[in-house]
């Protein structure tokens, strides 16, 4: 018989183990019925459709909670299962989603990354190392000189050339003349150009998404966030589009900026990211110019891998604020299984932009 149940884990700060009690059940009845659990005279409703605490323990200063929920609570659709995940809950300070477990039932419902990590190695066909990319950028740049500048990337043996993400529809470089510019400019070469599609609709999204593969690209980049996450899945699983899907984080900083509240590192960028399917989750390496840890990274690598079932794992893509200098105590941390991405570094190692490429994937064998 299918699991009729899923499951969430939070973590929360609380006086004593009643208090913590009170807490999770606070989060059972908010996350699901939204009502004064007494007034409820429904006994079938009290029973299935109330939040069940399966598990509360105490960890260092915090308790963590582990709650189930009826499938039902969700349905069939990824907002009302982000829903009960994290709906009003989310609202509250103090109280974090740490992990969640699928059921049987979600996990036919959710097909995960079309290619994963062994999908990714096979089309690029590389094996054995990282993946190395670089972004098209500084916004502002013509048409004209972000394609010249895919070509030097090309030329030195990037593997990925992506849209960095403020490339959107802008007049100084409109969506389809890059994309047909930047796709003539390396077709000659093994390099896959990935443009950025986030739009304003579904409509104009799935536009862009067939336009650049038309045109050749090799995938796609989309803040999923920006867009709504149920969206980055439904092109996931469009039969006819079959690229890779690589999820840029903008708009998703303030879900991990706080220590006792939001969302952990691992079930955002990790989970989260797989159930919509994307095949590679763009995020900050620890030591650049944004605030996360070691420790946040070594999370999100451990959502990209750990077990949810037939999903497919996804490759973990660190940039900001990765250097040529440090590239080999990168890999020493993330392993094989990453996709670094550079983009200023690669200017500031040396004027000549082929020739940092070159050095680049030298250090990654």
């Amino acid at each position: 018989m299918k699991e009729k149940r899923f499951y969430a884990t939070y973590s929360f700060k609380a006086e004593n183990f009643k208090k913590a009690k009170s807490i999770a059940f606070d989060i059972c009845v908010e996350q699901t019925v939204e009502f004064p659990f007494d007034l409820i005279e429904n006994e079938f409703i009290k029973n299935n459709f109330v939040g069940k605490i399966e598990k509360l323990k105490k960890i260092n200063d915090k308790y963590f909670a582990k709650i189930s929920y009826h499938n039902l609570t969700a349905g069939l659709e990824f907002t009302q299962f982000l829903n009960v995940l994290f709906g009003n809950t989310s609202i509250k300070k103090g109280i974090k989603l740490e992990s969640f477990e699928l059921s049987d039932y979600f996990n036919s419902f959710f097909k995960g990354p079309r290619f994963g990590i062994n999908g990714l190695r096979k089309l690029l066909n590389i094996y054995g190392r990282p993946i190395i990319c670089s972004a098209l950028k500084p916004m502002g740049l013509s048409t004209e000189n972000l394609a010249n500048l895919a070509l030097k990337f090309a030329s030195g043996g990037i593997d990925i050339i992506k849209d960095d993400h403020g490339l959107a529809n802008q007049p100084f470089s409109p969506f389809k003349k890059r994309v047909i510019k930047v796709t003539e400019k390396i077709k000659k070469f093994k390099t896959i150009y990935t443009p950025n599609i986030t739009a304003d609709s579904e409509n104009e999204i799935f536009k862009r998404a067939y336009f650049a593969k038309k045109c050749g690209a090799g995938g796609v980049v989309i803040s999923g966030f920006l867009c709504g996450i149920p969206v980055v899945k439904k092109l996931s699983e469009d039969k006819k589009f079959n690229l890779p899907i690589f999820f840029h984080p903008a708009f998703m900083g303030s879900f991990t900026s706080d220590a006792d509240s939001g969302i952990s590192h691992s079930a955002l960028y990790g989970q989260l990211s797989r159930l919509s399917g994307a095949d590679a989750i763009i995020f900050p390496n620890f030591g650049g110019r944004f605030s996360f840890t070691k420790d946040d990274c070594r999370n999100i690598i451990s959502g990209c891998k750990i077990n949810m079932g037939k999903i497919k794992p996804n490759l973990p893509a660190p940039g900001g604020g990765i250097s040529l200098e440090n590239i080999k105590n990168l890999k020493n941390f993330y392993g094989n299984d990453v996709i670094f991405l550079i983009g200023g570094g690669l200017f500031k190692y040396s004027k000549d932009i082929i020739k940092s490429c070159q050095e680049f994937k030298k250090l990654i064998f």
